[in-house]
Parts: structure tokens; C-alpha cells; sequence
């Protein structure tokens, strides 16, 4: 028998080098620019109001950080009513937003057809003119000789608004209905958009699917709609409630001495007081009840999925 030959080995094939990442690095520097924004215009305005609240001394002769932190103290227990007062407009009218908000972005989510578009505009037109204009045209809408208090008093809906406290005799304006009032609408717009694209969102199989099952139209609303909306629900009410309590401007126009929030207390230590320790502590203060109350809304709500 012949001898079989063996084979030579065949060579090690030669290691190939892993790909090279490239652009590795790019997010970052797209971050950066963003990143950058927030250190210059919140993060570092954060940190000098934080060293404004514990300084003492006065604006002639210069304030220094001298760690008075019972300026946060001294804030809260003189103006604790003005904290109340401010949740409690900002709660009223995000609930009135709310009621008012929701029916009109089912509407448009699923009822509007070709008119969607121009209801859209319809609601977002309050950005086309100044915040300022919009809130001053409430004087004029609820002025005593006006048409809209005419109709509360014949409907004896300001018999009501008196007995809670809302208004005072045949007057609206510069009572704390005339601030909700303003309030509700010029943070409408941020109440309807969120709920209008969460409602876009869901599946119109679904509402079928409730039908075939022999569900009503309430109990599909109830176990269908409203769930799968609730991300829009919890970030309207978020975009709602943070400004409105800490806005001052209709509260200065539309209210009286006797409706001011904390926003006007802060606007009138900053400018016309001149108080600055006692400015910053006041809106260190709000900024931290708010936090609070936004992440307990958050977890309390079961949806951290916000449009």
C-alpha cells in the first residue's frame, strides 16, 4: 500500500482587529450645547439665589453669606398664607382646565375630521398675542357693568360664588374668581395640546373592540380612553398647575390685596423692597413644594410616561 502522505498544517488565519467605534464621541458633543445652556442660565442662577438666601446686610452697605438660614423660616411663617392661596388657585384652575380641556381635545382627537386643524388653531391662538394683553382683556370681559356679570347675577350663580368666598356682592373682578378666571385661560392651551396627543395615540381598534364586546360608551371611556390617556392627563395638569402657581400677573391685574400669591410677594421683595435674601428663600421655598408635590403626583398618578 502506498504511504499516505500527510498534509502540511494549514497557517493560523491572522487575528482581525475588533471595528474601530467610530463617532463614538458624537453624542456627547451634541449634548454639549444643551449641557452647556442649563450650567450658564439654570444652573448657575440656582447657585447665586442660593447663596442670596442665607446672606444678610442690605443693598447700601452689601450683603455677605453669613449662613442665616432662618430667613427660609422667617419667610414661611409670615407668608404661609400666600403659599395656601397660591395652590389653591393653581389646583382650582387646573382642575377647571381639566374640565374644560379634556372634552375639547376628544373633540379634536376624534371627532373633529376636517375641522382639526383650524380647531388647533383656534386653541393655540391666545400665543399669538402677549400674555400681558391676554390677562388685560379680562378686565374688560369681567367688568361690573359687563355682559358676563349681568348673566351671574341672573342666573344667581354669584349667589353661590359669594357664599364660598370666590366673590364679594355683584363684583367679579378683583376677587379670587376673576384670578382663576385668568388663570384658566391662559393656561388652557397647555392643558388641551398634552391630552390631544395622547388621545391621537390611541388605537381606534381598541374602541371596537369594547364595542364588540358589548361594551357601552361610557364604560368603554371609562375602562379605555381615560387609562391610555392618562399620560396626557398627568403632564397637562404638571404644565397647568407649576405656572399657574407661581404666576403673578393675574393676580396683580385681575386680583386685589387680598388675592396675592407668593409670586407677587417674590416680585415685590426682588423690586420694589429690595429684600433679596428674603426673595430667594421664597422661591427656594416654592421651588421645593412644588418638587415635592410633582413627584408625589407622579408616583401617586401610576404613569411616569409623559407625553
Amino acid at each position: 500500500m502506498a504511504a499516505v502522505t500527510e498534509a502540511p498544517p494549514l497557517a493560523p488565519a491572522p487575528e482581525k482587529k475588533p471595528p474601530r467605534k467610530r463617532g463614538r464621541w458624537t453624542p456627547y458633543w451634541l449634548l454639549l450645547p444643551g449641557i452647556l445652556w442649563l450650567i450658564v442660565f439654570f444652573a448657575l442662577p440656582m447657585i447665586y439665589q442660593g447663596s442670596t438666601s442665607i446672606q444678610t446686610g442690605s443693598l447700601e452697605d452689601g450683603y455677605k453669606v453669613t449662613w442665616h438660614f432662618s430667613t427660609y423660616w422667617d419667610a414661611v411663617s409670615e407668608y404661609w398664607p400666600q403659599f395656601l392661596r397660591s395652590g389653591l388657585y393653581a389646583a382650582a384652575a387646573t382642575i377647571l382646565c381639566l374640565l374644560l380641556g379634556y372634552p375639547l381635545a376628544y373633540l379634536i382627537a376624534f371627532r373633529a375630521g376636517r375641522w382639526r386643524n383650524l380647531i388647533m388653531i383656534l386653541v393655540i391662538a391666545p400665543f399669538f398675542t402677549s400674555f400681558l394683553i391676554r390677562t388685560l382683556a379680562w378686565k374688560t370681559i369681567l367688568a361690573d357693568s359687563g355682559p358676563v356679570v349681568s348673566v351671574l347675577n341672573t342666573l344667581h350663580v354669584l349667589d353661590v360664588t359669594n357664599w364660598l368666598g370666590w366673590t364679594s356682592g355683584d363684583r367679579v373682578l378683583a376677587t379670587p374668581l376673576a384670578v382663576v378666571c385668568g388663570l384658566t385661560y391662559n393656561f388652557l392651551p397647555f392643558m388641551v395640546l398634552p391630552l390631544y396627543t395622547s388621545l391621537e395615540r390611541i388605537d381606534g381598534r381598541l374602541h371596537e373592540a369594547a364595542g364588540d364586546l358589548y361594551a357601552k360608551p361610557f364604560t368603554t371611556f371609562r375602562k379605555v380612553t381615560f387609562p391610555l390617556s392618562m399620560p396626557g392627563v398627568v403632564s397637562g395638569t404638571l404644565l397647568t398647575f407649576i405656572p399657574a402657581a407661581g404666576d403673578y400677573v393675574n393676580a396683580e391685574l385681575l386680583g386685589s390685596t387680598d388675592t396675592r400669591m407668593i409670586g407677587n410677594v417674590i416680585q415685590t421683595q426682588f423690586l420694589r423692597i429690595l429684600d433679596y435674601p428674603t426673595a430667594a428663600a421664597l422661591s427656594f421655598v416654592l421651588m421645593a413644594a412644588i418638587l415635592a408635590m410633582v413627584t408625589i403626583y407622579i408616583r401617586k398618578s401610576g404613569t411616569e410616561d409623559l407625553v
